[in-house]
């Protein structure tokens, strides 16, 4: 560094700004280290004590992306638009959306991750495809995008190196909540993907690492402004993860329903909040001049079957089994142990506690307590009603998918407790809470 890392910590512990300059310095001296461990604790609970606004922002996102590889994407023509969500139970929106987006002529350049959690990331399910390859070098990358209009990817140590080592020391410094960091963080790898626009989508609710709006809407915001302030056109959707995304938690199970989505079935509110994450992604790769008229040619994808026929592409890019796009019941990994856990009245469903169903996903291995930890793809749960619903004296609630019988033993006396029965129907909840634009 060039700088004495010292001055620079005491600077921002004293509520002033980073120039952008001694940002890029710091950001140097995290990726070669010369930058110690203990004032790379320091800086991170420097910034989490004393904010930051949406340029300095800017420069942190910036210097992280610029880390590592930038891929440039103009060999591809039209406009490459990409989707990120902040996570959530049953949210499986990306292996429905990206093929859809791509289907309608709109480049699709996806970068993601494992989960760390309750459940697994887009990379574990995709993952549960057999066959299906992640991890793809830069010329890979570049060429499936060219040839299919498509690529998902596991984010490699290539790309954005500087948060690697940042994340990992905020998840041990309890810096993780940090409004600043985490938009820095997800749009360091987003904007080296080579993207021309992105659609966020930030969940919200008990089941979302935002719980309450408010926070959800500052974070929306600062993603959205840095992100546009970067060049990259940007907005974001608020939507409601107060309740399992679909029906379908883990892994093997979720690519099911995303498939059921893309053949013009599915949940109807997974497949909602793809068509409406679409409208916007379909806007900004400029082939459609109306999140209407967007709409409008999405649906006739999922009617077509084009949709599923792009997914089908990408799976054989990536070396999938293509078995599974025509029969995943056969061909995608199952749970030896199955059973339901039924009504014992007839009542209304008030409330399923998503968050509560993710922790018996978990204990059933479809999510990871540790770094590093395997995931188990065919496990998972079944929600077989959702809000609102009807429901009988017998009728099954849940249909757990386990390895061994203590586990859905477990599982099937768990799972009770996470759903509320009530008399009365319930008010509908709406899937999406707010639409963040760009200020500038």
């Amino acid at each position: 560094m060039r700088e004495i890392p010292a001055r620079l910590i005491a600077k921002k512990r004293d509520g002033l700004a980073l120039t952008r300059d001694e940002i890029q310095d710091l950001v140097s001296g995290v990726v070669d280290q010369s930058l110690e461990d203990a004032q790379l604790g320091a800086l991170l609970m420097a910034m989490f004590l004393r904010g930051a606004d949406f340029e300095e922002t800017g420069y942190w996102t910036e210097a992280m992306r610029d880390s590592g590889i930038v891929h440039r994407l103009d060999s591809v023509p039209g406009r490459k638009v990409d989707k990120h969500s902040t996570g959530g139970v049953g949210d499986k929106v990306s292996l429905v959306l990206a093929p859809l987006v791509a289907s309608c002529g709109v480049p699709v350049p996806m970068v993601s991750g494992r989960g760390l959690g309750h459940t697994g990331g887009t990379v574990d399910k995709l993952e549960s495809i057999p066959g299906f390859r992640m991890l793809l070098s830069p010329q890979e990358y570049e060429r499936i995008l060219s040839e299919t209009g498509l690529v998902m990817s596991a984010a490699t140590k290539e790309l954005a190196p500087a948060d690697a080592r940042m994340y990992a020391t905020r998840d041990v410094t309890g810096t993780v909540e940090c409004i600043p960091w985490i938009t820095s963080s997800i749009l360091a790898k987003k904007l080296a993907e080579g993207i021309d626009g992105l659609v966020l989508d930030v969940k919200c609710g008990r089941g979302a690492f935002m719980k309450e709006l408010a926070p959800a809407r500052e974070l929306a915001r600062f993603l959205v402004e840095t992100a546009t302030r970067l060049g990259c056109e940007c907005c974001a959707l608020i939507t409601d993860m107060d309740q399992v995304l679909g029906s379908a938690v883990g892994n093997a199970l979720e690519v099911r329903e995303s498939l059921e989505c893309l053949q013009g079935q599915g949940p109807a509110d997974l497949r909602e909040i793809s068509l409406q994450l679409g409208a916007e992604m379909l806007c900004f790769g400029q082939v459609c001049d109306s999140r209407e008229a967007a709409r409008l040619r999405l649906e006739a994808a999922l009617a077509d079957g084009s949709a599923l026929a792009r997914f089908r592409q990408m799976v054989e890019a990536q070396g999938g089994d293509l078995r599974v796009v025509d029969d995943p019941e056969q061909h995608l990994p199952q749970a030896p142990e199955q059973a339901e856990v039924t009504s014992t009245a007839e009542a209304y469903v008030i409330d399923q506690d998503p968050l509560a169903i993710a922790w018996v996903a978990l204990e059933l291995g479809a999510g990871r307590k540790n770094k590093g930890e395997d995931i188990d793809p065919a496990v998972g749960i079944e929600c077989l009603v959702a809000h609102g619903d009807k429901v009988l004296a017998g009728q099954p609630l849940f249909r757990v998918h386990a390895r061994r019988a203590k586990d859905l033993e477990r599982a099937c006396a768990e799972l009770p407790a996470t759903i509320r029965l009530g008399d009365e129907s319930p008010a509908p909840r709406p899937l999406v809470l707010e639409r963040i634009l760009p200020s500038v």
